[in-house]
Formats: structure tokens, C-alpha cells, sequence
């Protein structure tokens, strides 16, 4: 675990990965060509391949490496009492002050506690407003009528949709406690203040599983659940450096936890949330109890028909924002010379080391010539590979240029196919990270790419 005074050390700024997003198809502004929409991003050919890898790396980590977890994708639209029940209502706020003199709109709890206490604009200095609650939920109307009968919420959270159909996949799928329900799925929240690209955004995506448990078993679930939380970071060859745990304190911890700790990373702009392991105790299943009507205890048949309501451990991750953390993490920058492998004069390469589970492109083939059958050989091989792996084509300029535009984009793997590949069936497999390279037949490179993504360690 970091110390608490750590500072950033690396070479990405949000400067330059906004830049690198919007330049090689990562993440574009939403609607651009209107100004553009705060709080909202669209994710180009890269960017949504490389959401998708992550969301499936997740999911397979969370679902198909349990025998105990199911998944779930409930709707986004849901009964309005739901939010009654949970909480959200009521106690979904933040704390909003407005700039009187340049209109600037602060969260109170993100400002200087001395402007706060004397009402002045950290921007300006202009009068700042008295603080009042927000909140943070995006009400429209369903039907016809815009009235307050007819009033829905967009979903701030996935986990009520879990926590509702709870009773109904222990009946269909006949689980047993303790047993897990996994979701990826959208969630709105009406930001007050949305800042640093994508990291807190009006729209995103969330990757949440809630675990049930025995009352009396839940910190034993809690604490096995924050180690394999913190293992699955190892396993995405994440710098773990760069990770840390933060536990909340008696005036952070949300009305419904007994006990919640954030994985916290340290961004370009300091340590920031990245997932929560929360104990949410009995109070969500016992809320829609009351709510509903509904009687959702547990009836444990192998206990003499016991009956209680669980005990909730929930992980809860942004996928939107994992995935800004993992172009943060896998920039680099370095010097690389004539001996760097590449030829050419001493320059900066830029480099994201993805690992290769969840790089948006997994191999790039590149022929060394267009002309003289090498671009179709080359295109060849590239229908071999593409039913296995992502692939990517370009035969356009230098050889060593073209390799450096895959290493931006976090190719792992490029093929180079040359003369002697239409002599004797070899060609040249280039390794993105440390840039060596090597021949070998070509009826050997599916399987020589899949041992390299299964044994991969960053180095």
C-alpha cells in the first residue's frame, strides 16, 4: 500500500492522454460538432474494443472462474418505489454552492474548507451561494402525461436491479448460499461538477457483483472478497504500486454499510476511487421487504428450512472508469536509438503496454512492400489469424513508422511479412513491449501469440 503523501511519478498527464484518446480512436466528446455535451463520451473503434475486453476479462474473472456466481442485465428503467426503498430519494445529494459573480457551480465538499467558511469563490472570489442539497438523480416521465403519477428514474446505480431479482434466480437457478450475481450495465448520475476526461461523467457504465452470505459469516466474506479484489488487479498487470486501500471513516461510510473500503489509484490527478468493497449488511433486501410487500428472506433447506435475510458484500468497479485508469497506467514513454531494435535515428517512442487480454488490437500485420505479392500474402495471413485475434492491416510508409503507430495504440504483436516469407514460409513476430524480434514458420504464429497472452508478465 502506497504512503498517503505519494505523488504521481509517471509520464502520462491527462493532457496527453486526452489528446492520444481523441487522436487514435479512443474516446471522442460527444457531440463535437455542436460543442459538444458535458459529462458525456463516445467511444471510437479502439476505445469500445477496448471497454469490451475489459467488461469480458471482468466478467470471466467474476462468473466463469465461480461456480457460485450468476450474471444478471436488469433494466435500466424501474419501478419508482425502488428508489424509495433503497435510499436514493432522500439521501442520493451532494452539496451544491453556486458563484454569484461568474456563475461557477462547486460541489461544497470539493473546495478549500477556508472559502467555504467565508463564502468565497475559489475561482474568483466572488460570493459564493449558502449550500444546499442536489439531487443526483435524472427524473423524466413515462407515458404520456407529464405529471408527478407518471415520474421515473434513469437508474443511478446497477445494484438495486440485483438486489430485486434476487428471489428470483435463487428459484430458477437454484442457489445456495453464499452465492454471488454479477451485472455490467449503464448508470446516470446528474453530476454537478464533471472533470478529468472520463473519470466522473453523467453516463457510465458500472461492473458490480453483490455476494450473499450468512449474517454471521459477513466479515469473513468481506475480507476474502477485498483479496481476490486485489489479486484480480495483479492478474490485469496492473501497476500495483500505483493501488492502494482507503477505508471509509464514520462520516464517509454510506447510510446502508457496516464496513466499505475503496481500491484506490494513483491517476495524473492524484489517488482517486476505483472500486469499493462494501458491507451492506441486510438493509437493501430488508428495505424492499417493507416496500414491496415481498418477503425475500433466504430459506436455507439444508439447515432446517432456516430463514433469514443475507448479508450483502458487494464489489462494485466503474468500467468507464477502468478504463481511463488502464490508458493511464499503460502509457509510456521512452528513448529508443539505433540499437533500440527499430532502425532509424534516437527518438521518443509512445507506448501503451495493454496487457494483451484486453488490448483493443492484438496483432497487426504489415508487409513489408505492397507490391510483388507481399500484400497479399500478408492479407493471407491476416484471415488466418483475425477468427482468434483482433487484427489489424497497414502497409503504408516505413516500416519502423508503423511500427511505432501500433505501439501507440497498444498492439501487442506485429508480423512483418517480407521476401523470404515467400521463399520459406517464415516471418518476423515483433514484440510491442521490448521491441525484439523474431522468425519463425508461419504455420507456428497462432500459437505462438496464444502462449505469449497466456504467460504474459509486464515488465
Amino acid at each position: 500500500m502506497a504512503d498517503e503523501t505519494t505523488e504521481y511519478q509517471g509520464k502520462a498527464t491527462m493532457e496527453k492522454i486526452t489528446s492520444l484518446a481523441k487522436r487514435r480512436g479512443f474516446v471522442f466528446q460527444s457531440s463535437e460538432i455542436y460543442g459538444g455535451q458535458n459529462g458525456a463520451w463516445d467511444y471510437g473503434p479502439l476505445g469500445i474494443e477496448l471497454k469490451n475486453r475489459i467488461a469480458r476479462f471482468w466478467w470471466k474473472e467474476m462468473t466463469q472462474l465461480h461456480d457460485n456466481i450468476v450474471g444478471l442485465d436488469a433494466a435500466i428503467l424501474m419501478h419508482p418505489r425502488t428508489w424509495e426503498a433503497s435510499g436514493h430519494v432522500e439521501n442520493f445529494t451532494d452539496p451544491l454552492v453556486d458563484c454569484k459573480k461568474c456563475k461557477s457551480r462547486f460541489r461544497a465538499d470539493m473546495i478549500p474548507e477556508e472559502n467555504l467558511a467565508k463564502k468565497i469563490c475559489p475561482d474568483c472570489g466572488g460570493e459564493l451561494t449558502d449550500t444546499r442539497k442536489f439531487n443526483l438523480m435524472f427524473k423524466t416521465h413515462i407515458g404520456p402525461m407529464e405529471d408527478s403519477s407518471n415520474i421515473i428514474y434513469l437508474r443511478p446505480e446497477t445494484a438495486q436491479g440485483i438486489y430485486v431479482n434476487y428471489k428470483n434466480i435463487i428459484q430458477s437457478n437454484r442457489m445456495k448460499i453464499p452465492f454471488g450475481i454479477a451485472q455490467i450495465g449503464k448508470a446516470f448520475r446528474n453530476e454537478i461538477v464533471t472533470k478529468n476526461f472520463i473519470f466522473r461523467t453523467c453516463e457510465f457504465e458500472q461492473m458490480e457483483m453483490q455476494y450473499f452470505v450468512k449474517p454471521e459469516s459477513d466479515v469473513e466474506w468481506f475480507n476474502e472478497w477485498k483479496k481476490r479484489r486485489w489479486a484480480y488487479y495483479e492478474k490485469l498487470g496492473v501497476k500495483m504500486d500505483h493501488l492502494r486501500w482507503h477505508q471509509h471513516g464514520p462520516d464517509e461510510l454510506a447510510h446502508y454499510a457496516k464496513d466499505a473500503y475503496d481500491i484506490q489509484y494513483l491517476f495524473p490527478m492524484g489517488w482517486r476511487e476505483l472500486e469499493g468493497v462494501h458491507n451492506r449488511t441486510n438493509y437493501d433486501l430488508t428495505r424492499h421487504t417493507e416496500y414491496s410487500g415481498k418477503d425475500l428472506q433466504y430459506i436455507d433447506q439444508d439447515n432446517n428450512n432456516d430463514r433469514y435475510i443475507p448479508y450483502i458484500i458487494e464489489t462494485s468497479a466503474g468500467l468507464t472508469r477502468t478504463l481511463l485508469m488502464i490508458l493511464c497506467d499503460a502509457y509510456d514513454e521512452e528513448k529508443v536509438s539505433e540499437k533500440g531494435g527499430d532502425g532509424g535515428q534516437e527518438d521518443i517512442r509512445t507506448v501503451l503496454r495493454f496487457h494483451p487480454s484486453v488490448a483493443p488490437l492484438t496483432v497487426a500485420l504489415l508487409p513489408l512492400m505492397k507490391k510483388d505479392g507481399l500484400a497479399e500474402l500478408a492479407q493471407d495471413i491476416r484471415t488466418e489469424l483475425k477468427e482468434d485475434f483482433t487484427t489489424d492491416y497497414d502497409q503504408a510508409g516505413a516500416i519502423g513508422r508503423r511500427y511505432r503507430r501500433q505501439d501507440e495504440a497498444g498492439t501487442p504483436f506485429c508480423v512483418t511479412v517480407d521476401y523470404q516469407s515467400k521463399e520459406d514460409g517464415t516471418v518476423t513476430l515483433r514484440y510491442r513491449d521490448s521491441m525484439e524480434q523474431i522468425r519463425l514458420p508461419r504455420a507456428a504464429l497462432a500459437e505462438k501469440i496464444r502462449q505469449e497472452i497466456k504467460n504474459y508478465k509486464r515488465t
